[in-house]
Order: C-alpha cells, then sequence, then structure tokens
C-alpha cells in the first residue's frame, strides 16, 4: 500500500497532465505497489482538489462494464469515475478536440436520478425508483496516462478515463425502453463504426446503476438527485479528431445524440 505522500504525488501528477494536455507515464510504472485501494484514494484525493477549486459534482460514470474489456485487463467487476460540471456539452454544439489528450467517444444510456442512492445496501427496486429518465448519450473518453497505455489501476486512478458528456435531448421514461434490448449504431462521418445493444452493460445497464451506487457508498459517495449516471457503454470506444461529427441513434423511443468536433 503506498504512503499518502505517493497518493496526493500521484493525483497532483495526473491533474496537471490533465491541465497541461502533457500525458504521463504509467502510474504503476513510476510508483510499484501500488494497490486498488491507493488507485481509488488517488482519484479522490484529485476529487478534493478540485472541490476546493469550486468545481462542482454532476455525476458518475461507470467503466470496464463489458466482459470484453474486463477480461483485456484482467479484472472482474467495474471501476466507477466522477463527472464534473465542466465536462457536460450540449448537443450539436462545437466541441474543440484539443480539450483532450487523446479522445475517444462510446455511445451510453444515461440516468438522471431524482432522489439520492446511498449505499451499501441499495437494492434494484429502490435503483429503479430513483431514476427520473434516461437519455441517450455519447461519453467522451481521455487517459492522462501516456498513449492510453492503461492497467485496472491507472485508469481508477485517472478518474476511470473521463473526459465530457454529450447528453440527448429526449427524455424518456425508465419503463417505456427495454434496456436489455435496446440497439444502438454508432457513426462518425455518416459512416458506421460500431454497434450494440444494452445488454452489452452488465446484461442491462440498472444492474450497472445498481452496483455503482452500492460501491461508492463504501467510500462514503452518495449519487445525489439530478446527477446523471453513465452506465458503460453498449460498444467498443472510437477515437475522435477535429472535424468529425459522431451520432449515436438507438432504437425505440431513445432517439440519438449527436456530438460535433471542431479544431
Amino acid at each position: 500500500m503506498a504512503s499518502d505522500e505517493v497518493r496526493n504525488e500521484a493525483a497532483q501528477a495526473l491533474l496537471e497532465a490533465e491541465s497541461t494536455g502533457k500525458p504521463v507515464p504509467p502510474l504503476t510504472e513510476t510508483y510499484e505497489g501500488l494497490t486498488l485501494d491507493d488507485a481509488y484514494a488517488i482519484q479522490l484525493a484529485q476529487v478534493r482538489t478540485r472541490l476546493d477549486r469550486g468545481e462542482r459534482v454532476r455525476g458518475h460514470k461507470v467503466g470496464l462494464t463489458s466482459l470484453a474489456m474486463q477480461r483485456m485487463l484482467g479484472v472482474d467487476q467495474p471501476d466507477f469515475g466522477h463527472l464534473w460540471e465542466s465536462m457536460f456539452h450540449l448537443e450539436h454544439a462545437a466541441i474543440p478536440a484539443s480539450t483532450w489528450i487523446a479522445p475517444r467517444v462510446e455511445p451510453e444510456i444515461a440516468f438522471v436520478l431524482k432522489r439520492p442512492l446511498a449505499g451499501p445496501g441499495v437494492t434494484l427496486a429502490e435503483v429503479v425508483a430513483a431514476v427520473d429518465y434516461v437519455v441517450p448519450a455519447l461519453e467522451i473518453i481521455d487517459s492522462r496516462i501516456e498513449d492510453w497505455r492503461i492497467g485496472l489501476l491507472d485508469t481508477v486512478a485517472d478518474n476511470a478515463s473521463s473526459g465530457g458528456v454529450v447528453l440527448g435531448s429526449k427524455p424518456t421514461r425508465l419503463e417505456d425502453v427495454d434496456l436489455r434490448l435496446v440497439g444502438c449504431v454508432l457513426r462518425n462521418r455518416g459512416v458506421v463504426q460500431a454497434s450494440g445493444t444494452g445488454a452489452a452493460v452488465l446484461g442491462s445497464s440498472i444492474s450497472s446503476l445498481v452496483w455503482l451506487a452500492n460501491t461508492v457508498g463504501r467510500w462514503g459517495t452518495v449519487l445525489e438527485a439530478g446527477h446523471v449516471i453513465l452506465p458503460g457503454s453498449v460498444t467498443a470506444a472510437i477515437p475522435v479528431a477535429p472535424g468529425d461529427t459522431v451520432t449515436a441513434q438507438f432504437g425505440g423511443p431513445l432517439g440519438g445524440v449527436t456530438a460535433r468536433f471542431t479544431a
């Protein structure tokens, strides 16, 4: 287990990488013996710094929800990160691609909560009752680690590779959509890049929300009313560059969401 000094040093290195756009080597290469507890402590040290600056948490994200990603990183559970107010971008508005180091985009079905969820011990029924509505979303992921050379500990420490969020403008009630079966087609500049279904997210993205509420609860964190929750991608992520226009079109009543990236 790392010392508080090492944890704080790693947290400041990641914050500086984000502000300067200059990524750092994998933390697991720089600091030997890091544990999963260390990685979350490094993430939460950054949270404290950003809160002290006056920034506001507007939600959370879940990553590593697909079996393929879990197998690739040799883990058997997802991870989580924080969504900051500054991460949210309007649909169709011009988004400077230079905001991030090496951005990638993935489609998700985002939850918006109408009441808080405080774990551990949160049940599926309580989660369903706490959801106000769902919207299609594009998550922009980024890595402050050089060349995306990440393992589980690196991505956890790096706020689960969070970067940005674009939400669709059409809210849908939970009872009006089958989260397991809804399909999605991801396009960039009109060309199909990937497709998938909601079942790619732990069988159903509502299961991801249950996991998140109970996991962050062990760290003393509450999912607040009004918060946006990104439960995990339904397809593989795709890289984006200036001039790209990415659209995720979901089946049924969900509709689509578009992000436009500029120089």
